[in-house]
């Protein structure tokens, strides 16, 4: 491999690893639920990204293995924590259209 795709290589990562404290930040901070899931689906994405140029820079090819493997399990994941607030969300609307109604009867 080349010294200048080998620093190219090292740089991206560099700027991954600020990105994910920066997703990691959002996911802790985060307004609603929404931002908190899409920031781990960010996460697991970047994450991703720099096993697989880890498998470019080291030229092994078992990483692209590890790499499928935990993309599997982040959507794995992002699709549980949607489900959940899917329900959380139905559950709070049910609660918000209950209340209503007893406010409209009095």
């Amino acid at each position: 491999m080349s010294p200048i795709l080998s620093y190219v290589l090292k740089i991206c990562i560099c700027i991954l690893g600020v990105c994910m404290i920066f997703a990691l930040i959002r996911v802790i901070k985060g307004p609603r639920l929404a931002d908190r899931i899409l920031a781990v689906n960010m996460i697991g994405t970047m994450t991703d990204v720099i096993i697989i140029m880890l498998s470019i820079s080291l030229g092994e090819g078992w990483l692209l293995d590890v790499a499928l493997l935990y993309t599997l399990i982040s959507f794995l994941s992002v699709i549980v924590l949607s489900k959940i607030y899917m329900g959380v969300y139905k559950e709070r609307t049910v609660e918000d259209g209950e209340s209503e109604d007893k406010e409209d009867e009095k």
